[in-house]
């Protein structure tokens, strides 16, 4: 919709209130409520001021004051509100320049797609990010100075702490057997069906969802392929609506990558493809998988990047403990067709030209996903650009679980960081192909490395509660 549209929408549909969303640097949704009368033509033009300082990742030494400036054509009615609410998204732009701000993700992957158009290689990327979580019935959190524990309760798998007459053990799913489970033993098949409801009147479109290989409440949603700048949307709405949705339910929802010991992870596969006009520019009938010479290129430089990467797509020490073998999640930089465990998957099934597309596996829900897709598309530019043959560079291709080989053949197979220092260290000593073009401002690397940095302290420098069984009896 244009900005009359949107004000004629608020007007039949007898809106009460605005509530303006937007992205910090890590992700995080914030939002701020407007008055109806507020929406007028004018705020489509200057904004809202805002607090630049108080956002976090998105501070810049001298520069606080910015304006935030709906989107109209992310205009939809909220459903979550009590008032009659329009939801919009935001981004963020300098106050004194009235210039788009350097650091906001969404001009960031806006930047990105400008920057493929300038290079002639494609005019437009395609994205289609997979959405895995937990459903839990309960979670209960403690981090004090005597105490640190957590307790995530699921009907589902029979994870509860309640009295005997109040269990229901008909239908538990067992460990790790929960793949497309059918109700009664989806239990939460209703919960994701009015959470997809919502996904679509919203206006982005789903492809399915079922429930996952985790026993306890581990669900996926699937959208159909949306421009770059769309799927980043799509990101902050789906996390916005299954959180509300099951708080509704008196339930809570986690894309955190591994919330239980031992149990399959969330991952965030990204499904991504070029175009130029209406040319799809990753399919070749005769080329390996299917692929054209620009895919295999762009799959090059994914790889050759992928350490760099992952301190974009997987920023949480977290992260990491999803990282395993035995669990599908990718542990080597490595591609090959319908390979799980592969860093990049060729899926099988997506031969026509128009669906030729990759699947780059490692990234999870911590990312933010307009950063991790500028990140991905400015590696596959790179790749592009300097020619880099995966093949050459030892990156596959790999058409069998390389589980089967031997322990020496693995060990030759170039690994992904094992922890989230060794992607912050890929990164610094790799990250020019996000400042080509501009893309990612200089000051990008130090915001987000020093919230990355902070994280790791804060957990390493704390007791886990594994070390009193490992420790206390010394």
């Amino acid at each position: 919709m244009d900005i009359e549209q949107v004000i004629d929408l608020s007007r039949k549909e007898k809106i009460e209130s605005i509530s303006l969303k937007y992205s910090n640097l890590f992700g995080g949704i914030h939002h701020i409520s407007l008055p109806v009368e507020m929406l007028t033509p004018e705020l489509f033009e200057s904004g809202v001021g805002i607090d630049g300082s108080s956002i976090p990742g998105l501070r810049i030494e001298g520069a606080s004051d910015m304006s935030l400036i709906p989107d109209s054509s992310t205009a939809v009615i909220d459903p979550f509100p009590e008032r009659r609410t329009l939801s919009l998204i935001g981004s963020v732009f300098n106050t004194e320049t009235g210039k788009p701000y350097p650091l906001d993700p969404r001009q960031i992957v806006q930047n990105a797609e400008k920057y493929l158009a300038e290079t002639g290689i494609a005019d437009r990327s395609i994205w289609g990010p997979e959405f895995e979580f937990h459903i839990f019935d309960a979670v209960y959190i403690k981090n004090a100075i005597n105490q640190a524990s957590y307790r995530l309760e699921s009907s589902e798998s029979g994870l509860r702490d309640t009295e005997f007459n109040d269990n229901d053990d008909s239908y538990l799913i067992p460990r790790q057997a929960g793949y497309h489970a059918s109700p009664p033993q989806d239990r939460y098949y209703d919960l994701r069906d009015r959470m997809v409801e919502i996904t679509q009147q919203f206006g982005f479109p789903v492809k399915y969802h079922h429930h996952e290989v985790g026993a306890s409440g581990q669900s996926e949603i699937e959208i159909i392929m949306q421009p770059a700048i769309r799927a980043g949307d799509a990101a902050m709405a789906i996390k916005y609506i299954c959180r509300n949705v099951a708080r509704q339910a008196g339930c809570c929802v986690t894309f955190m990558p591994k919330p239980l010991f031992n149990e399959a992870g969330n991952g965030m596969h990204f499904h991504q493809h070029l175009f130029k006009g209406d040319e799809p520019l990753f399919y070749n009938e005769n080329g390996y998988a299917g692929l054209s010479e620009t895919a295999l290129f762009y799959i090059g430089g994914l790889l050759k990047h992928a350490p760099a990467l992952l301190a974009l797509t997987n920023p949480s020490t977290n992260s990491y403990k999803r990282l395993l073998p035995g669990f599908e999640a990718p542990v080597k930089a490595i591609y090959g067709i319908g390979n799980r465990s592969c860093a990049i998957r060729i899926p099988k099934y997506a031969n026509l030209p128009e669906k030729k597309r990759i699947e780059f596996r490692p990234p999870d829900g911590t990312c933010n996903v307009y950063l991790a897709i500028a990140a991905q598309l400015m590696a596959g530019i790179d790749g592009i650009k300097k020619k880099i043959d995966p093949s050459k560079s030892g990156f596959g291709p790999y058409d069998n679980d390389i589980t089967e080989l031997s322990v020496e053949e693995q060990n030759a197979i170039p690994s992904l960081p094992g922890s989230l220092r060794e992607a912050i260290d890929a990164l610094g000593a790799d990250h020019d192909f996000l400042l080509a073009g501009d893309v990612f401002p200089a000051q990008f690397l130090n915001n987000w490395t020093s919230k990355l940095e902070s994280d790791i302290r804060e957990v390493n420098n704390r007791p886990h509660p594994y070390e009193m069984q490992l420790y206390f009896d010394s």
